[in-house]
């Protein structure tokens, strides 16, 4: 480690500290990225956790953010790490060996749904037409002025069609309504709900308009690609070195915490106003989740082998019963019958596990500080619609909510959004402000899920922390160029480098890539 002091310190390598550090060393400053673990990633981690040879993410999995985000566009995500799109981006299967999926093909995905399809049409297809609009409005934060007001107006009133007890009103048939509420459901809130329905509105589009790709090699590829970058540009990556007070650290011109909010306001006491503390102790953690990591001889046995062409499946049934499996959890109680996220990213990349075998990634929601081993219960729930699945696990390793804490103090509780994604706490993240990420304390900001635009593998929060950081205490009215070969020329409509405010409203190209 240098003995020189950095212009700046980032606190946590997940994946927005590691866009914070990429931007910042991007723009000449001196960068120091500090990580408790003794591996980078946070959310974006792989390792052999069950057999040699099987590599399981340990958070996240399979990334629908990765091409929609703004940040991933500049950096140029795709040219550096590759990537898997499956044919279809999530399945949702039902009793007797029937599945709704939703393939990359939106027209496809209709005719498969039958009397339900042109409602499928009509709901998605003008926001998946308008994706890069969806993403423009989503990705940021939401206490502003939308730049597409028809979109944003569009999204506004399907999720108020979706985020209510009348959203079964639409559709005819249980499929689509069950295959919509498996996407709500990631948000670990109750449904229905209206933020429930924005994110899961938001990665239903991406589904259509991108895919929800995998990378090859799995998601710590994402974080090593980053810190390759950051290195490459002057900076320092520290692992296994946990910063428990801010004395611990040289006396950097500014300080991002990948943190929780409260974490980092903890960190930042004595620089901090009262009355912004008092702010941010009311932000509140959501509930947990319990994850399982299975090393399997063979493919999971589905009822209906079409689900084998989905990245991600959703388990749990009926709309009616996902969303009593949700109530549940938010309502203190583990579920009997619980919601389940899976993902066999060993189908679409070969590299994850030995020849013939597979991994299979798995997670449930559970009450905020479970600390119960929800393994059986998501066996259970797989070999209801893939009976033999006991069968073919070699082993398994879970985490309780107890446990995702301890390995990631951001994931309080078991929370892995860093805060719970409620409306209230979208459009206030974490505190109501038109800068959201500047703390009000000498040099400070807050880089995490905790910040908006929130939750998700994007990059985003990091990316706008760095912005202001950089516009605050440096005086920089210019982005540094993302790209691969740090070519100002790699960037949409940039001849010299953009000013900040130009950056933010070139975040995304024009059009969508072709399917």
């Amino acid at each position: 480690m240098s003995s020189t002091t950095p212009d700046a310190i980032v606190v946590g390598s997940g994946p927005n500290g590691l866009s914070a550090a990429v931007t910042l060393a991007r723009a000449g400053l001196s960068v120091r990225v500090y990580e408790r673990n003794a591996t980078v990633g946070g959310g974006t981690r792989t390792e052999e956790v069950t057999l040699p040879g099987f590599r399981h993410d340990i958070c996240s999995a399979v990334h629908p953010l990765a091409f929609a985000s703004g940040f991933f566009q500049r950096f140029g995500i795709e040219q550096r790490v590759p990537f898997v799109v499956p044919t279809a981006s999530y399945a949702h299967p039902l009793d007797g060996g029937r599945a709704a999926i939703a393939y990359r093909d939106l027209d496809r995905t209709a005719d498969a749904l039958g009397v339900d399809g042109p409602a499928w049409l009509r709901m998605l297809g003008p926001l998946v037409r308008n994706a890069d609009a969806v993403a423009q409005f989503t990705g940021s934060q939401l206490f502003q002025v939308p730049r597409h007001p028809l979109v944003a107006a569009r999204l506004g009133a399907t999720m108020l069609a979706q985020g209510g007890p009348w959203w079964d009103a639409f559709f005819r048939t249980e499929a689509p309504g069950a295959m919509l509420t498996g996407v709500f459901a990631h948000t670990t809130l109750a449904l229905p709900s209206i933020a429930g329905a924005a994110a899961g509105l938001t990665l239903a589009t991406y589904a259509h308009a991108r895919g929800w790709p995998i990378p090859v090699g799995g998601s710590q590829a994402i974080a090593d690609a980053m810190v390759a970058d950051i290195v490459a540009h002057g900076g320092e990556v520290v692992t296994g070195t946990e910063i428990t007070s801010l004395a611990e650290l040289p006396d950097a011109r500014v300080i991002l915490f990948d943190t929780g909010a409260e974490a980092a306001a903890r960190l930042g006491e004595d620089r901090l106003p009262p009355s912004y503390l008092r702010r941010i102790s009311a932000f509140r953690n959501g509930n947990g989740v319990a994850k399982v990591d299975f090393a399997l001889s063979g493919p999971v046995p589905w009822s209906n082998p079409e689900l084998l062409e989905a990245g991600t499946v959703h388990l749990g049934g009926t709309r009616a019963a996902v969303a009593r499996s949700e109530r549940e959890v938010a309502a203190g109680r583990h579920s009997d019958d619980p919601y389940v996220l899976v993902s066999q990213p060993s189908l679409f990349d070969g590299t994850r596990a030995p020849a013939g075998k597979h991994v299979l990634w798995a997670y449930t929601h559970v009450p905020a500080g479970s600390p119960v081993d929800q393994t059986e219960a998501i066996t259970r729930q797989i070999e209801r619609f893939a009976p033999g699945f006991r069968d073919v696990v070699l082993a398994s390793t879970h985490k309780t909510a107890v446990e995702m804490a301890a390995y990631n103090p951001n994931y309080v509780g078991g929370d892995i959004s860093a805060g719970a994604p409620s409306l209230r706490q979208l459009i206030a993240r974490p505190v109501a402000s038109a800068d959201p990420w500047r703390m009000p304390g000498r040099g400070l900001y807050l880089a995490s899920a905790s910040a908006a635009p929130g939750p998700g593998v994007h990059g985003l929060v990091g990316y706008y922390a760095a912005r202001s950081a950089l516009r605050h205490e440096f005086g920089m009215r210019a982005m540094p160029s993302l790209a691969p070969d740090a070519d100002a020329r790699a960037i949409p409509g940039a001849g010299a480098h953009p000013s900040i405010d130009q950056a933010e409203a070139s975040l995304r190209p024009d059009g969508l890539p072709e399917q």
